[in-house]
């Protein structure tokens, strides 16, 4: 089932956004897949068997993210996913991906689904935070912004963002572009308080 007709990185430094230069930039990096539509032009009720198959798909595109972004696994403070299906797919198309996609990254940064139970106030472990994602059905060189949020915990207010990305010539009608999205920190000059990622003390993916 898997075709894959091209692959697309992005990665970025971001020093500041005209304010103060960031002592350290902030590096934000995607992925990109084009893939051929198993089910395009057609109504499929079984969509579970693509969702199996990538699941290789999306380690190797979030170790090769990784690779790209030249930092350790441990710098990685961000996270998010996203899908552009061609226009002779569905939407449902493209959330095959929620599975494969972002255990693969949580997994690639280490998440253990045998972790003790998060509310004894100690952290479990690392990626713990569901990773945030958007889809959309677009034509070829259609934008995605994918959103992005703090790998532990989702309310940490100074890690909300988004990068957009798009790939030149895909979707044809008949591919899917699967996206995985990371970052090592905040936005440059976040200052809007709420939840500091400091301040993280439930350690249940949320607060």
């Amino acid at each position: 089932m898997i075709q894959i007709r091209r692959t697309l990185s992005h990665v970025e430094d971001i020093h500041h956004e005209f304010g103060l230069v960031a002592a350290v930039p902030l590096r934000r990096g995607a992925i990109a897949a084009v893939l051929t539509n198993p089910f395009a032009g057609r109504y499929e009720p079984d969509l579970l068997p693509l969702m199996d198959a990538l699941g290789p798909v999306g380690l190797e595109m979030a170790q090769h993210l990784l690779a790209a972004m030249d930092v350790p696994a441990a710098r990685i403070q961000g996270y998010g996913k996203g899908a552009i299906v061609g226009a002779a797919g569905e939407l449902e198309h493209g959330a095959v991906w929620h599975v494969p996609g972002g255990y693969a990254m949580r997994e690639l940064l280490g998440w253990k689904p045998s972790h003790p139970d998060a509310r004894a106030g100690t952290q479990p472990g690392n990626a713990l935070a569901i990773v945030p994602s958007a889809k959309k059905v677009g034509g070829p060189g259609t934008a995605l912004d994918v959103p992005m949020t703090h790998i532990n915990a989702s309310y940490v207010r100074s890690h909300f963002d988004a990068i957009e990305v798009r790939v030149p010539g895909a979707p044809a009608a008949d591919e899917i572009v699967f996206v995985l999205a990371m970052s090592t920190g905040a936005r440059v000059h976040a200052r809007v308080g709420g939840l500091a990622a400091a301040d993280i003390a439930r350690w249940d993916g949320l607060r």
